[in-house]
């Protein structure tokens, strides 16, 4: 496969993905209120979804490092189709918060079977196709096509919903079922050697894979740097995701107008797409990855504070815009960065490490934050979480301090000087090698 075939299966996989993924997105919460659940019986079960994740991530890691992140992939499609369909079921036989609980545990075990083993497997296939671009903008397109999916997901998603809350779960199932056939055909392990793994050998297998999690994530200064970042802003931003559905339902006092919830996600959609559009023309002149960090961090904290003491729809849903658009710019150049100082025989075991810490953060949240919904009110969890998610920004500092050279954008012109925050000096024009080419991306 040519590196321009591998980004095309890429885009395709992970927009159909995420297509059948943002159907619930408008509508989850809804549909667990629907169901019975109090606003703190939905954040239990959301936390439980993402206390698993964290649970299961090391021994799906095993898998993805072994037999192969084709495998990996296609296991998590097909364990997310049978716990989406498990949660119409316990929703229609009155199952409980114990029944969604369980499903939520099933359906994190999916995501773990996902969770790293896609980027892994498009960072090495390309390294195997001879691929001399930039990282940062194959992940501004596959998160630009994402955006388009999110948009046409949330707006079907909400639509179905208004009809029955149950049929985005349905629909949802289907979209699986395409994507295991499109992952089956075109996504194959290129620069990567699968082995085999025997039952016997899994707790060794785990203990390998806890280890290299340890020594090329933990104890590497810059990623341990951007995983205690993830895990702060996790904290918000699950949390803040799903509450924003009976938030600004509230607020607009259209609790049941199911189709305007749609509407929002869309935008959220849209609102993403744009941060990962500017990406691109950001790298252009700003020569350090860490610079526009800070600054998407810093907006994305000041604008979560400002959705809850808004007290207005048609002010708080533009603010949660913004911070959607923050961290649209955040993401991509983050994972430009971390792939920089991965060795690829453990990508996945580290992405997957990263993603842990990252789920960590997510239960807390929903959970203390979900606590002080249903306790005062949803406004003050926003309140909190902004403040929370400020607190990352010192650490983004000493992350920038560190200037390694996966923090310089390579052959832009802030490379040569531009684009340097006061009191941190920009050397990107010193004489080094850049960590790509470490790792020959």
């Amino acid at each position: 496969m040519s590196a321009q075939d591998i980004i095309r299966s890429y885009l395709t996989i992970s927009g159909t993905y995420t297509l059948s993924a943002s159907l619930l997105w408008g509508v989850n919460t809804l549909f667990l209120l629907d169901a019975g659940l109090d606003i703190l019986g939905v954040f239990v079960a959301n936390a439980v979804f993402t206390a698993s994740m964290a649970l299961f991530e090391i021994p799906t890691g095993v898998l993805a490092d072994t037999r192969g992140r084709r495998v990996s992939f296609l296991l998590s499609v097909i364990i997310l189709a049978g716990g989406t369909l498990g949660y119409v079921g316990v929703a229609a036989w009155g199952g409980g918060l114990a029944m969604f609980c369980l499903m939520s545990i099933i359906l994190g075990l999916g995501y773990t079977f996902y969770s790293g083993a896609v980027e892994a497997w498009l960072v090495d296939a390309l390294k195997a196709a001879g691929f001399a671009g930039q990282m940062d903008k194959v992940f501004a397109r596959g998160a630009m096509v994402s955006g388009v999916a999110m948009l046409l997901g949330t707006v079907g998603g909400g639509l179905l919903g208004s009809i029955d809350l149950a049929l985005p779960f349905v629909v949802r199932a289907v979209l699986l079922a395409i994507v295991f056939g499109l992952a089956a055909y075109t996504m194959f392990d290129l620069g990567f050697t699968p082995r085999t793994l025997q039952l016997a050998r899994l707790p060794q297998e785990m203990k390998l894979i806890a280890q290299a999690s340890i020594q090329y994530g933990w104890h590497e200064p810059s990623v341990r740097l951007l995983m205690i970042v993830a895990f702060i802003q996790a904290i918000f931003m699950a949390w803040g995701f799903y509450a924003w559905q009976p938030y600004f339902l509230e607020l607009l006092d259209h609790r049941e107008a199911t189709w305007v919830a749609g509407v929002i996600a869309a935008l959220i959609s849209l609102s993403t797409i744009v941060g990962n559009s500017i990406v691109e023309w950001f790298t252009r002149y700003c020569g350090r990855r860490t610079t526009l960090m800070i600054w998407a961090g810093g907006i994305a904290s000041v604008a979560a504070i400002g959705v809850g003491i808004a007290g207005s729809f048609w002010l708080a849903v533009p603010l949660y815009l913004l911070v959607m658009a923050a961290m649209g710019v955040m993401m991509p150049v983050r994972q430009a960065y971390m792939h920089q100082v991965i060795p690829s025989k453990q990508r996945a075991t580290v992405i997957s490490f990263d993603s842990l810490i990252g789920s960590g953060g997510s239960a807390g949240g929903q959970a203390g934050l979900g606590y002080l919904a249903q306790a005062h009110s949803i406004s003050q969890g926003y309140i909190v979480g902004g403040l929370v998610m400020i607190l990352a920004l010192p650490v983004q500092l000493f992350l920038r301090r560190l200037n390694s050279p996966a923090d310089h954008i390579v052959g832009t012109a802030g490379h040569k000087g531009g684009c340097s925050a006061q009191g941190f000096p920009d050397v990107a024009s010193l004489d080094r090698q850049p960590v790509a080419e470490k790792d020959n991306l």
